[in-house]
């Protein structure tokens, strides 16, 4: 039998038989690892303890102790489990596919009744009686044929359709959990007693087509979240408790700020109060670009498929774009446009409309530009994702040595703007080049050293990220972490000298002759309705006191203060304050509650004795002491607290 050498974490090696198992191998160890063992890493690759080792290789035997293998595990597992629950229960159910996601995962039925409450409780009880068996899993690699023949026996139509979408050089895995079969790329457990019976909950129920083909049958869908121990799975809990509470369609119902419907799918409905959101939120970054040497541009949102032929988003993007069609007069085709995705293209033909000499470089052209892309139907969700919005988008041309300053300019310039929005800092992932790239290996050095060399001199805390860059240039990605612990990418900064290239961008050099300007892409919030939807959750809908929709409700308690309420009001709105009265005939602690749903952050109450000394009492949102206050004193207070931070 023919030898072979494996390398352990220590740097110890032995030789041992070609084909031996990580299993073999944990319990040539030791009894105590071959008990604890889950799986095994093999020259990096999550590998299954049944699967035998061919080659030299390094090895690591991995436990529960080890999180990410030890999550992936038990969560990959589980769907098994589930899906196995699940045929025990109602045998006429088809099985598809159940991969693992985010903190869980999910598993898609074909069942003709939905799933209710109910049955997930059920589903979860024989769950928890298949991992008290212990029962062993185990796996085998078949030729294809025989497991075509084994589903189309059992009547698993959409398993013979998964077998025919495996590659050719890929093993057919058959995993059996107890009596119970699937067909799977593995790695698993050694037996379901592996699985923590106390930290996975199913959570819920939805509908989903096969292969999200929304042409192919309609499938039942549970959801399920796992962890490895009791204390996590109850962390995560409140966690999604506190996530729902901070749910931005939910607030956005309560403080009145849009709504979407049918008759336009993926696009916002702004009532009053989220378009003062919305338009105090452009004003701000307005003021911003102007004073960081940007230029406010404005392009067409209907363009001709020319000019998408020649900047390459006809051929890559085309299926997410939307496509109009017009019959130009004496045409003899039709004239084919496309709403744009993004605003790119169109401000290289506004740099191209005339001569630029590289005394105009850098040239930073700011858009808040409204575009369109096709999302699927089950992708949309609130304002975070749609098929409408609008960019706060901008453009840097500029020669290869501004590169690096126009990148710590800019950085600053990003600092400054998520600070004031109240997020006091952000990580940077860095992309570096591809595999498949264009341009010379000394350009890209050129260009990534001046990206890294930016960063380090704002002292920006980032991340490598090998190989993740576009074929044509290196790019950064901001994140931020909000209020529970959730990251979201927002800013980007992309180097481009291909755009320019295909659009024919030139500028004339100091020794008279043309020359390629450099396109640098980037962003600050992305798209204003995501990043309103993040604000929204962020801060639990209690926004900023400049950015609040309804900043000030003046109440009154009694009739008699009614003037007065106008009084109020009319200075609060010259002070620059948006303030609204409230003079209705109903209870002050009622209006109180009403408001305070409303996520108002002031509310001034006014009765007769506030009417006498020309005072207000004052109760912040959250707070439940009020304070009497002079008018004039509050007036001033809340002006200077209504200001925008960059005018204050």
């Amino acid at each position: 039998m023919s030898q072979i050498t494996l390398t352990f974490p220590d740097g110890n090696a032995r030789q041992v038989p070609a084909g031996i198992t990580p299993a073999e191998i944990a319990a040539d160890i030791s009894k105590s690892l071959s008990k604890k063992a889950i799986s095994a890493q093999v020259n990096g690759a999550h590998w299954d303890l049944a699967w035998p080792i061919d080659a030299d290789a390094s090895i690591a035997i991995n436990t529960m102790a080890d999180e990410n293998p030890a999550l992936e595990l038990i969560r990959h597992d589980l769907a098994h489990v589930m899906a196995r629950a699940v045929q025990e229960i109602w045998p006429d159910v088809k099985v598809t596919i159940g991969p693992v996601r985010d903190f869980g995962w999910f598993y898609d039925f074909d069942r003709a009744e939905p799933f209710t409450p109910e049955d997930l409780g059920e589903i979860e009880a024989r769950m928890k009686r298949i991992i008290a068996a212990r029962d062993p899993v185990r796996t085998e690699v078949w030729p294809r044929d025989k497991a075509r023949a084994h589903y189309e026996a059992a009547g698993e139509p959409f398993k013979v359709e998964l077998l025919d979408r495996i590659p050719g050089d890929e093993p057919i895995r058959m995993y059996w959990h107890g009596d119970w079969q699937d067909l799977c790329r593995g790695p698993h457990l050694q037996h379901t007693g592996q699985i923590p019976a106390d930290a996975f909950k199913l959570t819920r129920v939805s509908a989903a087509y096969w292969l999200g083909d929304n042409t192919r049958p309609q499938l039942q869908r549970i959801y399920g979240i796992a962890f490895r121990n009791r204390d996590d799975l109850k962390a995560h809990l409140k966690f999604l408790e506190e996530a729902e509470a901070r749910d931005h369609r939910r607030l956005g119902r309560e403080m009145d700020l849009y709504h979407m419907q049918e008759e336009a799918p993926g696009q916002v409905f702004w009532h009053p109060n989220g378009w003062t959101i919305y338009t105090t939120l452009q004003d701000y970054m307005r003021r911003k670009q102007r004073a960081d040497g940007y230029v406010e541009v404005n392009t067409p949102q209907v363009v001709d498929r020319a000019l998408w032929e020649k900047s390459g988003h006809w051929d890559k993007y085309q299926e997410h774009m939307f496509i109009v069609e017009v019959d130009e007069e004496h045409a003899r085709e039709k004239a084919i446009n496309a709403l744009k995705p993004m605003n790119c293209p169109c401000h290289v033909q506004v740099y191209n409309s005339g001569l630029k000499s590289y005394r105009d470089l850098p040239l930073r052209m700011a858009e808040f530009g409204s575009c369109s892309r096709y999302e699927p139907s089950g992708a949309l969700h609130g304002i975070m994702r749609v098929r409408g919005f609008t960019q706060d988008d901008a453009h840097i041309f500029c020669t290869e040595d501004q590169i690096e300053a126009e990148c710590a300019k800019f950085i600053t310039f990003l600092d400054s703007v998520y600070k004031d929005l109240g997020f006091d800092s952000f990580e940077i992932a860095f992309a570096t080049r591809p595999e498949k790239r264009v341009g010379s290996d000394e350009a890209w050095d050129h260009v990534e050293g001046a990206l890294e060399s930016a960063i380090k001199s704002v002292g920006a805390p980032y991340r490598i990220e090998e190989g993740d860059g576009a074929f044509y240039g290196p790019k950064l990605d901001f994140y931020l972490t909000d209020a529970i612990g959730r990251v979201w990418q927002c800013g980007t900064f992309q180097v481009d000298p291909n755009l320019p290239e295909r659009l024919g961008a030139t500028y004339i050099g100091e020794d008279g002759n043309k020359h390629r300007p450099y396109m640098l892409h980037r962003a600050c919030l992305g798209s204003f309705e995501r990043f309103i939807g993040i604000l929204i959750e962020n801060s639990s809908g209690k926004l900023p006191f400049w950015l609040a929709p309804r900043q000030v409700v003046v109440a009154s308690i009694v009739s008699d203060a009614d003037d007065y309420v106008g009084e109020v009001v009319a200075a609060l709105t010259k002070a620059g304050v948006r303030a609204e009265a409230d003079i209705r005939n109903e209870k002050i602690n009622y209006k109180v509650r009403e408001h305070s749903l409303g996520k108002v952050p002031v509310i001034l109450a006014i009765g007769k004795k506030e009417v006498e000394d020309r005072t207000v009492t004052l109760r912040r949102l959250g707070e439940k002491a009020t304070q009497v206050i002079a008018l004039d004193e509050v007036t001033a207070a809340l002006g200077a607290e209504a200001t925008p931070p960059d005018l204050s």
